[in-house]
């Protein structure tokens, strides 16, 4: 009899032992599913207020002085480049008569420079060197086609021409400036040896000029950003 008792009472104790056990992992589960819960919950009230967080951050201002910077050097740049390309073709004769009508009219006096407006001189700045691109992308074809030396150099100086374009766009955004349509120019497909040398001495000197007074104009308007 006492021996069945003691046996009863090891098993109430393990009995008793195995539900303690038994409610303190459930209590420790719980608990995980708590911190997890809670650990998720400000998680995503962190991301929800991560917006307020970045507007509140200052915000990088615009320097337009060095966008007008960057657009000087690099029509100093095309215009280095003309220098060059003319260079190349020093020696070959050029007659008086040949003219491009279709090339933008460069405006060279003093007053016209102080008197320049933003907005409109932005949008003319951008369609001129346009139409620039529309015929060196034209003379490109026949040098190509005539396996002129400087064609290559004539494909990376177009390709700086439309970097520039691009920049001009940009600038022309950020002040709202208007956007003019430019016409593609008539110009023969087909043309000589000579005539195609008679064009490159006229476009090149024509877009070195250009590119001085485009360069003076955004100096102009540079100053008065200030």
């Amino acid at each position: 009899m006492e021996r069945w008792q003691e046996r009863s009472t090891y098993v109430g104790r393990d009995r008793e032992e195995g539900g303690d056990t038994g409610c303190i992992g459930v209590s420790d589960r719980q608990t995980e599913v708590l911190l997890d819960s809670s650990s998720s919950l400000l998680f995503s009230v962190l991301l929800a207020q991560l917006p307020l967080f970045t507007s509140a951050l200052p915000a990088h201002p615009r320097r337009p002085h060095a966008d007008f910077d960057k657009l000087t050097n690099q029509t100093r740049h095309l215009q280095k480049m003309t220098h060059d390309l003319i260079n190349d073709h020093k020696g070959e004769p050029v007659s008086d008569h040949h003219k491009f009508k279709s090339l933008p009219a460069i405006n060279s006096r003093a007053n016209d420079l102080s008197n320049l407006e933003l907005k409109p001189t932005l949008s003319q700045l951008h369609a001129d060197f346009r139409a620039f691109e529309h015929h060196f992308e034209w003379l490109n074809k026949l040098n190509q086609k005539h396996h002129h030396s400087s064609a290559s150099k004539l494909g990376e100086m177009i390709s700086h021409i439309r970097n520039l374009i691009n920049l001009l766009h940009r600038q022309m955004l950020h002040v709202d400036a208007p956007r003019i349509a430019v016409p593609s120019p008539s110009l023969p497909p087909q043309a000589s040896q000579w005539e195609m040398n008679q064009s490159s001495q006229v476009l090149l000197q024509r877009f070195r000029l250009f590119c001085d007074w485009a360069a003076r104009a955004l100096l102009s308007l540079k100053s008065k950003t200030q």
